[in-house]
Protein backbone atom coordinates (compact mmCIF):
# COMPACT_ATOMS: atom_id res chain seq x y z
CA UNK A 1 0.00 0.00 0.00
CA UNK A 2 1.66 3.87 -1.00
CA UNK A 3 -0.94 5.39 0.94
CA UNK A 4 -4.36 5.47 3.39
CA UNK A 5 -6.52 7.16 5.17
CA UNK A 6 -9.81 5.52 7.72
CA UNK A 7 -12.64 7.46 7.75
CA UNK A 8 -15.97 7.19 9.90
CA UNK A 9 -17.86 5.91 6.67
CA UNK A 10 -15.87 5.82 4.13
CA UNK A 11 -12.09 4.52 3.21
CA UNK A 12 -9.48 6.04 0.88
CA UNK A 13 -6.19 4.08 -0.42
CA UNK A 14 -3.76 4.74 -3.19
CA UNK A 15 -2.48 1.40 -3.87
CA UNK A 16 -0.56 -0.34 -6.52
CA UNK A 17 -1.28 -4.05 -8.26
CA UNK A 18 1.01 -6.07 -10.02
CA UNK A 19 -0.05 -6.97 -13.91
CA UNK A 20 -2.95 -9.21 -13.30
CA UNK A 21 -5.73 -10.91 -15.87
CA UNK A 22 -8.07 -10.15 -12.87
CA UNK A 23 -10.09 -6.95 -13.21
CA UNK A 24 -9.62 -4.18 -10.66
CA UNK A 25 -13.04 -4.82 -9.81
CA UNK A 26 -12.47 -8.07 -9.00
CA UNK A 27 -8.91 -7.34 -6.69
CA UNK A 28 -11.77 -4.78 -5.10
CA UNK A 29 -14.76 -6.84 -4.30
CA UNK A 30 -12.12 -9.61 -2.83
CA UNK A 31 -9.99 -7.50 -0.67
CA UNK A 32 -13.80 -5.60 0.67
CA UNK A 33 -15.14 -9.41 0.94
CA UNK A 34 -12.08 -10.20 3.14
CA UNK A 35 -12.12 -6.89 5.19
CA UNK A 36 -15.41 -7.45 5.78
CA UNK A 37 -15.00 -11.10 7.49
CA UNK A 38 -12.32 -10.05 9.12
CA UNK A 39 -14.21 -6.43 11.00
CA UNK A 40 -17.50 -8.97 11.43
CA UNK A 41 -15.40 -11.74 12.99
CA UNK A 42 -14.07 -8.74 15.80
CA UNK A 43 -17.36 -6.99 16.19
CA UNK A 44 -18.64 -10.18 16.83
CA UNK A 45 -15.95 -10.90 19.64
CA UNK A 46 -16.68 -7.92 21.29
CA UNK A 47 -20.21 -8.07 21.29
CA UNK A 48 -20.29 -5.38 19.62
CA UNK A 49 -24.06 -2.74 18.83
CA UNK A 50 -22.95 -2.17 15.69
CA UNK A 51 -22.88 -5.40 14.23
CA UNK A 52 -26.94 -5.17 14.51
CA UNK A 53 -26.55 -2.12 11.86
CA UNK A 54 -24.93 -4.02 9.29
CA UNK A 55 -27.61 -7.00 9.71
CA UNK A 56 -29.78 -4.85 7.71
CA UNK A 57 -29.64 -6.33 4.31
CA UNK A 58 -31.39 -5.36 1.71
CA UNK A 59 -34.22 -8.80 0.94
CA UNK A 60 -31.93 -9.72 -3.06
CA UNK A 61 -28.83 -9.62 -1.63
CA UNK A 62 -29.96 -11.82 1.51
CA UNK A 63 -31.41 -14.42 -0.66
CA UNK A 64 -27.97 -14.90 -2.56
CA UNK A 65 -27.00 -15.66 1.27
CA UNK A 66 -25.01 -12.33 2.47
CA UNK A 67 -25.47 -12.05 6.38
CA UNK A 68 -23.95 -8.33 6.89
CA UNK A 69 -23.67 -5.20 4.42
CA UNK A 70 -20.58 -3.95 5.41
CA UNK A 71 -19.59 -1.83 2.29
CA UNK A 72 -21.46 -0.25 -0.28
CA UNK A 73 -21.66 -1.69 -3.50
CA UNK A 74 -19.65 0.55 -6.05
CA UNK A 75 -16.37 2.02 -5.07
CA UNK A 76 -14.67 4.99 -6.75
CA UNK A 77 -10.89 4.74 -8.11
CA UNK A 78 -8.58 6.90 -10.04
CA UNK A 79 -6.28 5.25 -12.34
CA UNK A 80 -2.62 7.21 -10.86
CA UNK A 81 -0.53 7.37 -13.45
CA UNK A 82 1.67 10.53 -12.91
CA UNK A 83 3.49 11.74 -9.94
CA UNK A 84 2.25 14.63 -9.83
CA UNK A 85 -1.51 12.95 -9.79
CA UNK A 86 -0.70 10.50 -7.23
CA UNK A 87 0.52 13.17 -4.69
CA UNK A 88 -2.55 15.24 -5.58
CA UNK A 89 -4.53 12.42 -4.23
CA UNK A 90 -2.49 11.85 -1.13
CA UNK A 91 -3.20 15.51 -0.59
CA UNK A 92 -6.73 15.20 -0.65
CA UNK A 93 -6.89 12.24 1.27
CA UNK A 94 -4.40 13.56 3.99
CA UNK A 95 -6.33 16.28 5.20
CA UNK A 96 -9.62 14.44 4.58
CA UNK A 97 -9.60 14.15 8.80
CA UNK A 98 -9.14 17.76 9.33
CA UNK A 99 -11.70 19.30 7.03
CA UNK A 100 -14.89 20.97 8.76
CA UNK A 101 -17.28 18.22 7.49
CA UNK A 102 -15.30 16.02 9.72
CA UNK A 103 -12.68 17.49 12.16
CA UNK A 104 -11.08 14.71 13.58
CA UNK A 105 -8.14 16.24 14.03
CA UNK A 106 -5.95 19.38 13.78
CA UNK A 107 -3.05 18.02 11.89
CA UNK A 108 -3.53 15.70 8.99
CA UNK A 109 0.16 13.97 10.93
CA UNK A 110 -1.63 13.01 14.50
CA UNK A 111 -4.58 11.05 12.87
CA UNK A 112 -3.87 7.79 13.75
CA UNK A 113 -5.95 5.86 10.99
CA UNK A 114 -3.53 7.51 8.02
CA UNK A 115 -0.54 7.69 6.03
CA UNK A 116 0.41 10.78 6.60
CA UNK A 117 2.43 10.71 9.21
CA UNK A 118 4.68 8.28 7.39
CA UNK A 119 4.81 10.63 4.88
CA UNK A 120 5.67 13.94 7.32
CA UNK A 121 8.45 11.60 9.18
CA UNK A 122 9.12 8.22 7.66
CA UNK A 123 7.20 6.66 10.65
CA UNK A 124 5.56 3.22 9.74
CA UNK A 125 2.56 2.04 10.82
CA UNK A 126 2.22 -0.88 13.65
CA UNK A 127 -0.22 -2.42 11.16
CA UNK A 128 2.15 -3.08 8.49
CA UNK A 129 4.30 -1.14 5.61
CA UNK A 130 3.91 1.47 3.76
CA UNK A 131 6.00 1.74 -0.05
CA UNK A 132 6.50 5.71 -0.75
CA UNK A 133 4.50 6.46 -3.83
CA UNK A 134 7.70 7.50 -5.54
CA UNK A 135 9.71 4.56 -4.82
CA UNK A 136 6.63 2.50 -7.37
CA UNK A 137 8.82 3.85 -10.31
CA UNK A 138 11.67 1.96 -9.18
CA UNK A 139 9.37 -1.39 -8.66
CA UNK A 140 8.35 -3.58 -12.19
CA UNK A 141 4.79 -4.14 -11.31
CA UNK A 142 4.29 -6.07 -14.74
CA UNK A 143 5.76 -9.45 -13.07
Amino acid sequence: MNGYVLMPNHVHALISFRRTEQSINTIIANGKRFAAYELVKRLEALHHPFLAQLRDVSAPRSARGKLHNVWELSFDWKDCRSDAFMLQKLEYMHANPVRGVWNLCTDAEAYLHSSALFYGTGAQPQWGTITHYLQMQDINLEK
